[in-house]
């Protein structure tokens, strides 16, 4: 830490950058900036990011999380898809974070659709994700850089719930089971909706998590998510049904849950990732 910390952004100062840019925050790129420095204070904190830790950050804005991660950690790669915000972001960090210009670097992209981040492996993500592409952005994330070791994301209040939810609850679905082939996840509170501009009609919510290995499985993690999707997509119903498209018949399913030690009537709802994993075994060598 420095002695010449970075000036974090409040309400004015967030007001003042948007109309300097002439921006007005869209929904369809879930554009709601944090205008509250002790949310960005609270989530840099709750992220257990450190000096060493090299973060990417997604959907910066207008730079009120970065200015605060800048202060504690070693570098920070900010992904944004808004060409107006990306070129203007490094004005800001000179601006506010003189001393840490060094410390940063901004890609003009789609996290979405970026298959790197330039110089050294990221070790954590930490962001306010745009909550229309929330979920994709972070599997996308998790499966492209796997240096890394944890994060913590802002995502809707109900996501974050999907997404640490665990096997038997009514919020466990796809979310859960593929952000659990890449990490420990757990909720790590909630988020006022009065610290965003403009503030947005849902309620959000913190999740972090911690890199674990996936299940060890002989068949790749597309073939394991592809089980995971077919078990969900008619929830009510038993794995020995959902899956026997996939498997080719009903017979065919019911012997690759057998493979897996499932009982074929149970939901996919029921099942932890590295059953999913099993199952997957099961459809391979029945083929």
């Amino acid at each position: 830490m420095t002695s010449a910390g970075p000036r974090l952004l409040g309400p004015a100062e967030v007001r003042s950058l948007a109309a300097a840019l002439d921006l007005r925050p869209t929904k369809q790129r879930g554009q709601n900036f944090v205008i509250d420095a002790n949310t960005v204070r609270r989530i840099v904190r709750a992220s257990g990011v450190g000096l060493d830790d090299v973060v990417v950050e997604v959907g910066p804005g207008l730079g009120s999380l970065t200015l605060a991660l800048l202060d504690e950690v070693r570098r920070v790669v900010a992904i944004e898809i808004d060409p107006v915000l990306a070129a203007a972001l490094p004005d800001t960090i000179a601006d506010r974070a003189p001393h840490h210009l060094d410390r940063f670097e901004v890609v003009a992209a789609d996290a979405l659709r970026v298959t790197e981040v330039p110089g050294p492996p990221p070790t954590a993500l930490v962001a306010n994700l745009p909550y229309n592409v929330s979920v994709p952005v972070l599997l996308h994330l998790m499966a492209l850089l796997p240096s890394l070791r944890r994060g913590l994301v802002m995502v809707q209040s109900e996501v974050a719930d999907r997404l640490a939810a665990a096997p038997g609850s009514r919020t466990y679905g796809v979310p859960s089971v593929k952000a659990a082939w890449f990490a420990e996840v757990r909720r790590a509170g909630a988020v006022s909706r009065s610290v965003f501009w403009p503030a947005p009609n849902v309620d959000s919510g913190l999740v972090a998590w911690e890199h674990r290995d996936p299940p060890p499985v002989s068949v790749s993690r597309e073939e394991v998510f592809a089980v995971v999707d077919a078990a969900f997509a008619q929830r009510r119903k038993t794995l020995r049904s959902t899956l026997k498209r996939m498997a080719g018949s009903a017979a065919a399913a019911e012997a690759a849950l057998a493979h897996a030690g499932i009982d074929p009537q149970q939901r996919g709802e029921q099942l932890r990732v590295e059953d999913f994993a099993r199952i997957a075994e099961g459809l391979a060598a029945a083929r």
